[in-house]
């Protein structure tokens, strides 16, 4: 089994930065071959995908946000970052790490950001 833990959110200004990380525990010896995303979502909204990271190495950063977004990884494969920069406040929801590969999913973690 795998367990995701969220970290990093918090309130921040409006044009501000702000680094979330997702960091593995348990069987982590699966996460050399998972891929991994980051996820969003606000109540009543659909949750969308914000950005990946794959095992071969590829990005995907929702279109939207590429430019503000990245989305990397340590090279222990036990944590995922998502740096955030010009936030705006759409950009307020939970924040989610998933295993893509391993359907395992955090709890995720809030980022409010104030205009």
């Amino acid at each position: 089994q795998l367990q995701l833990v969220e970290s990093g959110g918090g309130l921040v200004q409006a044009g501000g930065s702000l680094t979330v990380s997702c960091t593995a525990s348990g069987d982590t010896r699966c996460l050399a071959t998972a891929d991994m995303a980051w996820y969003r979502q606000n109540p009543g909204e659909e949750r969308e995908m914000v950005a990946a990271i794959f095992r071969d190495g590829r990005l995907y950063v929702d279109s939207g946000l590429k430019g503000r977004f990245t989305i990397s990884r340590d090279s222990s494969m036990k944590t995922m970052y998502l740096r955030m920069e010009s936030l705006k406040s759409e950009d307020t929801a939970v924040y989610t790490c998933k295993s893509e590969t391993y359907g395992y999913w955090g709890q995720g973690t809030q980022v409010t950001v104030s205009s």
